[in-house]
C-alpha cells in the first residue's frame, strides 16, 4: 500500500502551518507615556490589553436561504439547499482544501491509503467520532452507509458514482476497505465525500423506502459539528452546536437557516439586521449592500463560484431536436448584456460545463456569440417561418415554449425577462414562469420532466468529471434531466475515468467538453461572481468556491469592543 501523492501533501501543509503557529511574532505595545524628563517621578504606566484573535464560543448566526431544503440525506438529497444544511448536520470521510484537492484534513479519515492498481483504497477513521446522539460511529456504519447505493432497491440519485465499487468491508473497528472492480479517479475526492449515516437507527429501514423515510426531514442524526433542532417547512430549519464533535464543540451556539424567497425581502431582512448571512447576493445588488455594510455591522466576501448557469432545454420536446436549432437560440442570446447589465458586470460568459477555476476547464471549444441574423438563417435553415404574429411556425406548430425559473432569484428572474425580449427578435415566443424552488426541482425529477426549458446553475463536484450531467446513463435516474444523449461522448466520460495520468485525463475531458459545447444541450449562459454578506465580526470563515458553509465548527463572532 501507498500513500496518494495529495495525502502526503496534505500532511506536509499541516505541519509547516504549526511551525508558523510555534515561532510566533509577539511585538511589545507601544508605549505613550514617556513620564517627566528626570525619570525620577515617572507616572505609572497603563497599556490597553492586546486584542486576543483568540475564538470565543456563543452566539447564533441567521442565514438566509431563496430556496426550501428538501431532505437532509446526502444520498438522496438533490439541490444546493438540502446539501447546504447537510455539510452542518453531516461530515465525510474525505474533504476539500480551497484549491479542491481531497484531503484529510477536517475529515473523519485519519488516513487513505490506494493501492498500487488503483482498485482498493483503505480508510482510517480517527477514534472518539460520535453520531449526535452520542452513539459511536465505527466501521460498521461506513460499511452500512455505502452498501445503500450498491443496492439494486437504491432510487437515489447518486448511484453513478458508485458504479465502480464493488464491495465495501469491514477490517476491524476503525477500519475500511473499498474494493473497486475498475478505476473510477473520481472515487477519492467524491465518492469518499457523502456524509455517514447511523446504522443503528436505518439498519431496519428498507433500502426501496428508505428515500422517503421521516428521517430524511424529521429526525437526521449525523456526526457533524452541528446536530438537527427543527425543520420548519417554508420558514427555517435550525441547528445547534454538538458538544461531542470529534472536533472540538463549535464556537457558534446554533445556526438557522431561514427561508426567504423573495429577493427584494431578503435585501430588507439583511439591512435590518433580521438575517446575517446571505451567501447569494445579487450582483446588481452589490453596491446597494456596500452603501449600508459598514452602518449595520456586516462585510462582503466575494470571489468566482465553482458553479455556472444555463438556459437547458428538455430534449424530448420537438422543439429543440434539432442541434442546429438549440445552436440558433444561444446565437440570438446576448449573453454580455446578461453579465454586463444583470450582473452588473459581476461574471463571466459561459461557453464550457465546466468553471474556469478547474483544471480540467477547456476554452477551446464551439463558440456560439451573439448573432440575431445568423440565428434567423439557422432556424429558416431549419424549416421554421414566421406566422402573421411574427412568431416562427413549422408544421402548424408555433415556435412557443416556456421557460421556468426559480422566485427569489434576482438574477434569474431577470434573465428570463431578457430571454423573452432577445428571442422574440428572432421570432421565438418565450414565456417566463416563475416558481418556487423545491416546485422546480419537483419538476425536473427523474420521470417528471416537467418543463420545456429552464433557468437554473449548477454548484460543480470538486472533481471535473461530467458525467453525472451529461452521460446517457443519467437520464432515466439520475441528473441528466435535459435528456441529452450522445454515445460517442458517453465512450469518452467513461474513459477519462479510467485515466490515471492527469494531463491524458484533461485531454479527454476536454474532448468531451467540445462535444458538449457542440451540442447545446444547454445554452451555456455565465461564471457568477458571488457576494457572500456575513457579520463583520464573524472570524475563521474562509472564502471556498463550492461550499458557502466550509469548516463551520471554525466560525465564531468576535465580541464587541
Amino acid at each position: 500500500m501507498k500513500k496518494p501523492a495529495w495525502l502526503l501533501i496534505s500532511m506536509m501543509l499541516v505541519l509547516s502551518m504549526f511551525l508558523a503557529a510555534c515561532g510566533g511574532n509577539n511585538a511589545a505595545p507601544e508605549d505613550n507615556n514617556k513620564g517627566n524628563d528626570t525619570g525620577n517621578n515617572e507616572s505609572p504606566k497603563t497599556e490597553e490589553p492586546a486584542e486576543s484573535d483568540e475564538p470565543v464560543d456563543g452566539g447564533d448566526l441567521i442565514i438566509g436561504s431563496s430556496g426550501k431544503p428538501t431532505l437532509f440525506n446526502p444520498l438522496y438529497s438533490n439541490d444546493s439547499v438540502s446539501s447546504d444544511v447537510e455539510g452542518l448536520i453531516y461530515d465525510s470521510l474525505i474533504g476539500s482544501d480551497l484549491e479542491f484537492n481531497p484531503t484529510t484534513d477536517d475529515a473523519m479519515a485519519e488516513s487513505v491509503e490506494e493501492s498500487e492498481d488503483g482498485l482498493t483504497y483503505t480508510v482510517k477513521l480517527r477514534d472518539g467520532i460520535k453520531f449526535h446522539d452520542d452513539e459511536p460511529l465505527t466501521a460498521d456504519d461506513v460499511v452500512f452507509t455505502y452498501n445503500i447505493p450498491l443496492s439494486d432497491d437504491y432510487d437515489g440519485p447518486r448511484k453513478s458514482y458508485f458504479e465502480a465499487l464493488e464491495k465495501v468491508e469491514k477490517v476491524d473497528d476503525l477500519t475500511v476497505k473499498f474494493t473497486l472492480k475498475k478505476v473510477d479517479v473520481q472515487f477519492p475526492s467524491v465518492g469518499l465525500s457523502f456524509g455517514i449515516l447511523p446504522e443503528h437507527i436505518l439498519k431496519d429501514v428498507p433500502i426501496a423506502d428508505l428515500g422517503t423515510n421521516e428521517f430524511n426531514t424529521k429526525t437526521p442524526i449525523g456526526s457533524g459539528p452541528f446536530k438537527f433542532v427543527e425543520n420548519k417547512p417554508g420558514e427555517y430549519v435550525k441547528v445547534e452546536a454538538f458538544d461531542g464533535f470529534y472536533q472540538g464543540r463549535p464556537h457558534l451556539d446554533s445556526i438557522t437557516m431561514k427561508i426567504v424567497p423573495d429577493a427584494n425581502a431578503m435585501l430588507t431582512q439583511l439591512q435590518n439586521r433580521d438575517i446575517d448571512f446571505w451567501a447569494g447576493v445579487p450582483q446588481s445588488d452589490v453596491e446597494t449592500v456596500e452603501s449600508f455594510a459598514d452602518s449595520i455591522g456586516i462585510k462582503l466576501e466575494h470571489g468566482l463560484a465553482l458553479s455556472y448557469t444555463f438556459l437547458g432545454y428538455n430534449l424530448r420536446n420537438d422543439l429543440f431536436k434539432d442541434k442546429e436549432v438549440r445552436q440558433a437560440i444561444t446565437h440570438a442570446i446576448d449573453r454580455d448584456q446578461i453579465v454586463n447589465e444583470i450582473m452588473d458586470g459581476k461574471g463571466e460568459v459561459a461557453d464550457v460545463p465546466e468553471s474556469p477555476l478547474s483544471w480540467a476547464y477547456n476554452p477551446d471549444v464551439p463558440k456560439f456569440e451573439y448573432d440575431p441574423e445568423k440565428a434567423k438563417q439557422m432556424l429558416a435553415d431549419a424549416g421554421w417561418t414566421p406566422g402573421s404574429d411574427g412568431i416562427l411556425e413549422k408544421d402548424g406548430k408555433k415556435f412557443s415554449f416556456e421557460v421556468k425559473t426559480n422566485q427569489g432569484n434576482k438574477v434569474r428572474e431577470d434573465i428570463t425577462v431578457l430571454l423573452q425580449a432577445q428571442l422574440k427578435e428572432v421570432g421565438i415566443e418565450v414565456k417566463p414562469m416563475i416558481v418556487e424552488f423545491s416546485s422546480l426541482i419537483a419538476d425536473i425529477d427523474p420521470g417528471v420532466w416537467n418543463f420545456d426549458a429552464i433557468v437554473l446553475g449548477w454548484s460543480l463536484a470538486t472533481d471535473p468529471d461530467p458525467s453525472g450531467i451529461f452521460h446517457t446513463k443519467e437520464i432515466a435516474e439520475g441528473l441528466n434531466f435535459a435528456g441529452y444523449s450522445n454515445p460517442e461522448l458517453d465512450k469518452l466520460m467513461d474513459e477519462q475515468l479510467q485515466q490515471r495520468d492527469k494531463d491524458l485525463r484533461k485531454e479527454q475531458i476536454g474532448k468531451v467538453q467540445a462535444g458538449i459545447a457542440e451540442d447545446q444541450p444547454y445554452s451555456f449562459l455565465y461564471y457568477p461572481e458571488e457576494y457572500r454578506a456575513m457579520p463583520a465580526e464573524l472570524q475563521g470563515y474562509e472564502f471556498h468556491a463550492k461550499n458557502y458553509i466550509y469548516h463551520p465548527h471554525k466560525w465564531w463572532l468576535k465580541p464587541a469592543k
